[in-house]
């Protein structure tokens, strides 16, 4: 049994390692760029407030959150989540991680599609994410058996699956969010050229953590369906 998870453990390890260059690689941008000043002197939360009036959304608060890279905006009671780093900074990484959040601001004021159906999967997903490996390893042992073995690792990998889909339709909506608020603050005049293209980099980076995400989310279930239909009985 231990064997027949090598190849598990094998993407799992690849997973991590590339995981975490490409995070590495996201601080070392925005501890970069966080020493851009911006010409216009203003901070993360003010770059924020700006943007959401400029496109006539008034019911969501910008507010500060503690740690790093814990920008978020919350659709439920919406807020624009700033961590500590990007809420009072004014710099070209604070603004491009502002002007983002808000993006998902808007994407909600204006009913965009991806993230809607994205909001449509968070109850299953958090259901699927907690229990699929759980009910497909427990499957996988019971198929040398048991018949009905094969049936709870398929259930298993429809769960599994349902998170991988989630990962795919997240980039859609991360890469929409900084087209968004690349669009605005060059359209807004916000930042200088130079500025721009720093915040433009960041993002790149940013997005690239969910692309990983995905990819490794995808080979997961792809060596999991090989191993469960090729011990077809």
């Amino acid at each position: 049994m231990l064997s027949g998870y090598m190849g598990y453990y094998v993407i799992v390890g690849a997973i991590a390692l590339i995981s975490g260059l490409v995070s590495s690689r996201l601080k070392s941008k925005f501890n970069h760029y966080s020493k851009l000043h911006l010409q216009n002197g203003m901070s993360g939360a003010e770059i924020a407030t700006k943007m959401l009036e400029d496109n006539g959304i008034r019911d969501v608060k910008v507010i500060s959150t503690p740690g790093m890279l814990t920008d978020h905006y919350n659709p439920r009671n919406k807020t624009v989540n700033l961590s500590e780093g990007v809420y009072n900074q004014r710099n070209a990484a604070a603004a491009a991680v502002a002007a983002h959040e808000v993006g998902h601001a808007v994407q909600h004021a204006t009913a965009y599609s991806w993230l809607t159906m994205r909001s449509k999967l968070v109850p299953v997903v958090s259901i699927a994410s907690k229990m699929s490996m759980w009910v497909i390893m427990g499957g996988v042992a019971l198929m040398a058996s048991m018949q009905f073995g094969q049936t709870i690792a398929l259930i298993g990998l429809a769960l599994y699956a349902t998170s991988t889909l989630f990962s795919f339709i997240t980039l859609p909506v991360e890469y929409d969010a900084s087209n968004r608020a690349l669009a605005w603050l060059e359209n807004a005049n916000m930042v200088t050229s130079n500025e721009y293209d720093g915040a433009k980099d960041a993002l790149k980076w940013a997005a690239r953590t969910y692309v990983v995400a995905a990819l490794g989310s995808l080979a997961t279930l792809l060596y999991f369906a090989m191993q469960i239909l090729g011990r077809r009985r």
